[in-house]
């Protein structure tokens, strides 16, 4: 899994050089300037939003009233570090909802860049075709909200070990491997199903190769440490890198 991994990571240096190469540019900058003004909007809603909710908990359960009459240093640094803990996985959480919803809506635009990437890499011609494009967004929306329902699942489970304590501190790195494989395992089906894979296989053959869901996963949420530039390239990317990716993949038959 750990040479998938590092495919997985050479494959955003190969796709900078492809898009670049291939000018593909008008591709990759309208999908993600909309992502980017969409992800600045909801990060800020959901700081206030989440501020409010977990001060209400703690408030409600009586949490900040029974530190008080503690005067513990030690107890107030483990609630402390607790709360810093479920933020970050309320965080993740809605980061999950965000993504599935706009894989639902950037689906056509996703199929096609990474139809065209892979018509350059293997010489085909895939003709459009406004059926084959429902298709495609009918499979994208069906496998985005089975992913986001099980990542659910997941992330409900995580939420309940956070409060934990020390144990719970490891829950936000548990979420975000979650987070980096579901999706990746969205942005390689695309290939996947352009290969004709039944999304049963399309699971199946991802569940082989987690190392290339997880790696492509892993970049997309690094580049939203460069702000804005970061935001707005990271989507259209990781399409790209997925598709090159499994054409670089060495061990097992690319599909």
């Amino acid at each position: 899994m750990l040479k998938e991994i590092v495919i997985a990571i050479q494959s955003y240096i190969r796709a900078h050089k492809f898009i670049s190469h291939h000018r593909l540019w008008k591709w990759i900058l309208i999908p993600g300037i909309l992502y980017a003004i969409l992800f600045c909007v909801g990060i800020y809603f959901f700081w206030i939003s989440s501020d409010n909710a977990v001060s209400w908990l703690s408030h409600r359960i009586g949490i900040d009233r029974w530190l008080h009459r503690q005067s513990s240093g030690i107890l107030s640094f483990f609630f402390l570090m607790g709360e810093i803990m479920i933020r970050l996985l309320l965080l993740s959480f809605y980061f999950s909802l965000f993504k599935y919803l706009f894989l639902i809506i950037g689906s056509p635009l996703f199929a096609y860049l990474s139809e065209k990437t892979d018509a350059i890499l293997n010489g085909k011609d895939y003709p459009f075709s406004w059926p084959q494009v429902l298709k495609d967004m009918a499979r994208g929306i069906k496998l985005a909200l089975r992913n986001a329902f099980w990542q659910t699942v997941y992330m409900i489970t995580l939420l309940i070990l956070s409060f934990i304590p020390i144990v719970g501190w490891m829950v936000p790195l548990f979420a975000l491997f979650v987070e980096c494989y579901y999706y990746g395992f969205s942005m390689l089906d695309y290939s996947c199903e352009r290969n004709k894979l039944s999304p049963a296989a399309s699971i199946e053959f991802i569940g082989k190769h987690k190392g290339l869901a997880i790696g492509n996963g892993m970049v997309f949420y690094l580049m939203h440490w460069i702000p804005f530039l970061g935001w707005v390239l990271a989507p259209a990317y990781a399409v790209v890198a997925a598709t090159i990716s499994l054409y670089h993949q060495e061990k097992e038959p690319a599909l």
